[in-house]
């Protein structure tokens, strides 16, 4: 290497690296650092949604956690920009900065299942879909999201829900400690029992407080197959079967999680041509449970009006989680808002009904989860993750390919948003927050837990090192 690189500095400034300085980084990295044009540096750079579309100046490929410590500490010497990369499907975009450093952990993908405990220790660059299939080997089961592809340190990070939450508690209710490296550089282990406040804070407060290299999670024995459904009705029947849904999942125990979307019919094999590209409305059900227990609870479900396709029966739970991949592979452009929902009232429904009619794209669609159940037995103070009151959690997720339909698309969420948001709490999901949003316009993110958490990055991070992410802003010292 014969020139400097410059690169943008934290202050908003940059600074050039001498060819000197890159040469002795890459000398104590294990992983590659990789530079515009060179190997990896686009793979690193190129994330779930097509509309981030970010050049860091350098990326460091991390193999562990030796990796990560020097490249932290070379961000803090220098004064760059950082970025960290789990997965790469953050809405946001905050997995890559332009002209700044990004420390990149998708090559660490190591899960390890210890099955007479029921735990796992897991990288932060594994996917959702590196977890299933390690701990279904042993019928066990983490509860996280619903799209293999996702990361898993991201959606920990955040909370994370899925099918198995309502049983089995958030991602975050199931973490037992993390290994992080803080802005000074330091490797820091932390649990209920050891660094407790930082162990609270990593618990729903995203990436604010340091890189974490390990997981560690408790798993629980669900077997290799779960009872699942699918059923799919005309748009046209929609208030009718919802009406009827809220009575039924308000009832329902804590093994069965019914969602919802109402979106364009995708071209599913077990749907009929004819109904391809119509407007629908889409249940889908998991029960967690003894499947011949769960018969009863999933045919109040399937009694709910008679449904133009229908698959309901016992299914690997691998082969579930990996289900909805079809609907959410990488290189389309997203748009994602979210809100939390005690109830979903007749004033509600008729705003989700109507703008389903004005969806904007085949892809697009209005993502209803049903949560509660052991979630909320959690106190709103015991993680970060304050939303421990609510039945459901709705993503008003647009998805479109054309760049001509920016602005259609967005406004459209934008306008389900406000619509809903006479019904809904006010709390938002923070992994759902995208780039144009912060903790300043939407605080119901953490509500009272903003200020504890100010506090705790204060202490750890002052300087605010960690700022690629829904920033939480270190208290005034």
């Amino acid at each position: 290497m014969s020139t400097a690189v410059t690169l943008k500095t934290r202050d908003g400034g940059s600074t050039a690296l001498s060819p000197e300085h890159l040469d002795q980084l890459r000398a104590k990295l294990r992983g590659p650092v990789c530079l515009p044009g060179e190997p990896g540096y686009d793979q690193a750079r190129t994330v779930w949604n097509a509309m981030i579309d970010r050049q860091p100046a350098i990326t460091v490929r991390a193999l562990g956690a030796a990796d990560v410590i020097t490249a932290v500490r070379f961000a803090r010497e220098h004064g760059l920009l950082l970025a960290v990369r789990g997965g790469g499907h953050n809405i946001a975009g905050n997995a890559v900065c332009d002209g700044g450093l990004q420390l990149d952990l998708s090559l660490m993908r190591s899960v390890r299942v210890d099955p007479a405990a029921k735990t796992a220790r897991v990288e932060p660059g594994a996917l959702l879909g590196d977890v299933d299939k390690e701990t279904q080997t042993f019928g066990l089961a983490l509860p996280v999201g619903i799209n293999s592809t996702t990361g898993i340190s991201g959606l920990t990070l955040g909370g994370g829900f899925g099918w198995l939450s309502r049983k089995y508690g958030l991602t975050i209710d199931n973490l037992l400690s993390v290994d992080l490296v803080t802005a000074n550089g330091a490797l820091m282990h932390a649990s209920e029992k050891e660094n407790p406040d930082v162990f609270w804070a990593v618990r729903g407060g995203g990436g604010n407080f340091g890189v974490v290299t390990s997981f560690e999670f408790r798993l629980h024995a669900i077997g290799t197959e779960l009872l699942t459904g699918v059923l799919i009705h005309p748009l046209a029947k929609a208030k009718e079967i919802l009406n009827a849904y809220r009575r039924v999942v308000a009832q329902a125990p804590d093994e069965l999680a019914v969602w919802f979307v109402m979106r364009k019919a995708p071209p599913l094999p077990f749907l009929a041509a004819e109904y391809h590209g119509t407007d629908v409305l889409v249940l889908a059900m998991c029960w967690s449970g003894d499947i011949e227990a769960g018969r009863g609870p999933v045919g109040q479900i399937q009694g709910l009006g008679k449904p133009i396709a229908e698959v309901v029966g016992p299914m690997p739970y691998v082969a579930w989680q990996q289900l909805l991949d079809p609907l959410l592979t990488p290189g389309f452009r997203n748009y994602w808002k979210s809100q939390s929902f005690t109830e979903l009232s007749d004033a509600a429904l008729d705003v989700l009904i109507d703008a389903a009619r004005r969806i904007p794209s085949p892809e697009s669609e209005i993502a209803f989860a049903q949560v509660g159940g052991v979630i909320n037995r959690v106190p709103a103070a015991a993680t970060a993750y304050p939303h421990r009151n609510i039945h459901f959690v709705l993503n008003e997720h647009t998805r479109w390919s054309d760049a001509a339909q920016d602005n259609e698309c967005i406004a459209w969420a934008r306008k389900l948003f406000d619509d809903m948001a006479p019904h809904a709490t006010g709390g938002v999901y923070v992994n759902f927050m995208p780039e144009d949003e912060t903790l300043k316009s939407r605080p119901g993110a953490y509500g009272t837990n903003l200020e504890r958490l100010a506090q705790i990055k204060a202490k750890l991070d002052p300087d605010n090192l960690f700022r690629m992410n829904q920033n939480i802003a270190p208290a005034a010292r």
